[in-house]
């Protein structure tokens, strides 16, 4: 079941982003101010001017939030951008993967340790077996291995149960080294663009024969923004990534603290007998 939500989420992800993509790419491209000739700029006075810039001035100020974004993805070349949205893209699908397959793996372990050293300490070994197949997580999967080996010694029973906890360890941490290689990947593209936009820039003023600050600044300004997208990405999966890690860790300390308990309660019942 958390197998089909997590590809249901991550279908959902990156038909949204493939969606955004041909959005902004059939988008026009921003029109630049209307050039007049030098006979009507002069006879204009310094009140029309005035009047006119407002007028440019005023639609950018009113576009949204998704309009500009939308513009500056345009501005800085569709082709690098599009590969650093697709890294957010697979990125998030990685993280919203391990959280729902982390939040499914949660469960009150102090509760569940409760009722199984009850059935343990009255003797119900095969209760305490049915109570750990049909709760989920990896608490119950460790303790039903240390319950298959109860007529075994002490030491094989831990042995038993640090080895399958280094197992459910290394699921808890299945698809972090993706989600570690899309942080730095993200970046990686933003710099790569910014490069490559540098030496298209220097292209326009070889072909210009002159340093024209117009031509600079905008090559810089175009090489430039896919380094800004390509830092924000990183930023946001970082979260993911730090929050991800919080609640592994959270898992392996119950997991410790459950085998702990329940090879004192195996022992306090082999004693017993």
């Amino acid at each position: 079941m958390e197998k089909l939500i997590a590809r249901f989420a991550i279908l959902i992800l990156l038909i949204f982003s493939f969606s955004l993509m041909v959005r902004a790419e059939a988008a026009p491209a921003p029109k630049d101010s209307v050039v007049m000739d030098s006979t009507s700029a002069d006879e204009l006075d310094d009140a029309s001017l005035n009047a006119s810039a407002d007028s440019v001035i005023a639609p950018v100020e009113s576009q949204g939030f998704h309009q500009v974004l939308k513009t500056k993805f345009i501005e800085g070349d569709a082709g690098f951008m599009s590969l650093v949205a697709l890294a957010l893209v697979l990125g998030l699908a990685f993280c919203i993967e391990r959280i729902i397959y982390l939040s499914l793996s949660e469960i009150n372990a102090k509760r569940f340790m409760n009722d199984l050293e009850v059935k343990i300490d009255a003797g119900d070994i095969e209760g305490a077996k049915v109570q750990c197949r049909d709760t989920r997580g990896p608490v119950a999967s460790i303790c039903y291995q240390g319950l298959l080996r109860m007529d075994d010694s002490i030491e094989n029973i831990e042995r038993s149960v640090a080895s399958y906890g280094s197992v459910q360890a290394a699921n808890l941490e299945k698809g972090c080294s993706w989600i570690t290689l899309f942080i730095a990947m993200a970046p990686s593209l933003g710099f790569l663009g910014t490069v490559i936009g540098m030496v298209m820039a220097f292209d326009q003023i070889q072909t210009a024969g002159d340093i024209s600050p117009t031509i600079v600044a905008s090559g810089m300004k175009v090489a430039l923004i896919t380094t800004i997208f390509g830092i924000i990405v990183a930023l946001i999966l970082q979260m993911f990534y730090n929050y991800i890690l919080s609640k592994i860790e959270h898992l392996t300390s119950q997991m410790e603290e459950s085998a702990i308990s329940l090879l004192d309660a195996i022992m306090k019942y082999k004693l017993s007998k």
